[in-house]
């Protein structure tokens, strides 16, 4: 028997389907290695290859984030069309089973690991059912390593990623993880961590822990660091902006390898911090913060959201001052975005302000509410306006191109960067110009 596991491509001409480094489905890799071995499994990124729908795959799995998911139904229809059966899971599906089921056979809500054995059992007995939901979580334990050869022979950036902490100990308003992990915060072994590392030496020294936050955990976080001081990877991960007010944790991430961060500053504005309830930022501290992740060699990935009601025309040009102040490595600026299952979304929904639910909008860089202090429009021009501000040359140069560890990361995502927003809006460009045509 054969599945074909399946990652739907990113729109084009929206700035996540240009980026040109491209990393693996590591959730794809963790379904293939609880698959019961008499099942032939093969995998297919839309983002880096076309997918064969007359291929001769018994059964498809199909994952997708909310900007995805009309790809991901197309994607479906046609392979159901030829008589595959189709199944789906991940954040979009997961908070909206009844849209999905009207294009799949089944869904699978929530983390997977639990119920696809029973899955497939089912589907080999002719009893497919249509909803599957784990009535537990899993230990973190059980959890077997991901099985990597799916990615074998693609072109991705590098596939040394891995996982070793699910959900967050926080809950802010914007986020989806709390409402797919839940709010508690669960740890693998630290040696079944570095037991995987240890495979993972022998292909590349740079890793990417895709953790919501690393760091939820003092005490785990810094026996890992510890212990992995000495392995001579380089790698990256997600950590809040509070990990810079504690001096013997963030040493001990740069003595372990860490090279980069993706940290949520969020806003300059402590109204809007509190209204997304992050409790743990202090924008008055944001310029001494960023200083002592780059003492300790690690650059930063800042993340800002637009939109919130407490942001004017005025913020894009604040934003742009604090990151070359600041000299943040790099930054996105997502744009608020009431994702399905967010707490964002029932107060917006509430409040008859949501404008869209057009889902490939939802990709963090469309406007699909009604924002307060500004108008629409204005939001997303002060959005496009501030990107291509910050990926410009001259603020690059005043950035990253310095003495310090991290460029090598941090060089080429600044042009990676760069070159998806020129592509976007030649992309914006054509299809106005086709419009008025």
């Amino acid at each position: 028997m054969k599945l074909l596991l399946v990652a739907p491509g990113w729109p084009k001409g929206r700035l996540w389907g240009e980026i040109g480094f491209k990393f693996p489905s590591l959730s794809l890799a963790a379904l293939a290695a609880v698959t019961p071995r008499q099942w032939q499994v093969g995998l297919v990124d839309e983002n880096i290859e076309a997918i064969d729908f007359d291929t001769d795959a018994d059964l498809v799995a199909v994952t997708a984030m909310t900007p995805q998911a009309p790809r991901a139904y197309r994607i479906a229809d046609a392979f159901r069309e030829r008589g595959v059966s189709v199944v789906m899971g991940g954040f979009h599906a997961s908070n909206l089973p009844h849209e999905a089921l009207e294009h799949v056979d089944a869904v699978v809500v929530g983390e997977g690991e639990l119920v696809w054995p029973r899955l497939l059992d089912d589907w080999e007995k002719g009893s497919l059912e249509r909803l599957y939901r784990a009535s537990d979580l899993l230990s973190m334990g059980e959890i077997p390593p991901p099985r990597r050869e799916v990615f074998q022979g693609k072109r991705y950036l590098f596939t040394n990623t891995l996982q070793t902490t699910r959900g967050c100990p926080h809950d802010c308003e914007f986020c989806s993880v709390t409402s797919f992990y839940g709010r508690r915060y669960r740890k693998r072994p630290v040696e079944s961590v570095l037991e995987e590392l240890e495979t993972l030496r022998r292909k590349n020294s740079f890793a990417f822990f895709v953790d919501d936050n690393l760091v939820g955990d003092r005490r785990y976080a810094l026996e890992l660091f510890t212990r992995m001081r000495g392995m001579g990877f380089k790698w990256l991960s997600h950590a809040p902006i509070d990990l810079a007010r504690d001096p013997e944790l963030l040493r001990a991430a740069g003595e372990s390898g860490c090279v980069g961060l993706f940290v949520g500053f969020e806003s300059l504005n402590e109204t809007s911090l509190a209204a997304m309830g992050k409790v743990t930022n202090r924008a008055a501290s944001y310029l001494e913060d960023a200083r002592a992740f780059r003492d300790n060699g690690i650059g930063i990935l800042g993340s800002f959201v637009l939109g919130y009601d407490g942001d004017t025309p005025g913020v894009f040009d604040g934003l742009l001052r604090f990151c070359e102040e600041a000299r943040l490595e790099a930054a996105i600026f997502p744009i608020l975005t009431p994702f399905p299952g967010t707490a964002v979304r029932a107060r917006l929904e509430s409040e008859g302000r949501i404008t869209s639910n057009n889902w490939e909008d939802y990709d963090m860089g469309h406007v699909t509410f009604r924002p307060v202090g500004m108008t629409a429009e204005e939001l997303q021009e002060g959005h496009d306006r501030l990107n291509r501000s910050f990926y410009s040359l001259s603020s690059m140069f005043r950035r990253i191109f310095k003495a310090h560890r991290s460029v090598q990361v941090f060089a080429p995502m600044n042009f990676g960067f760069r070159s998806a927003i020129k592509k976007t809006e030649q992309m914006g460009k054509r299809q106005k110009a086709k419009g008025k045509g």
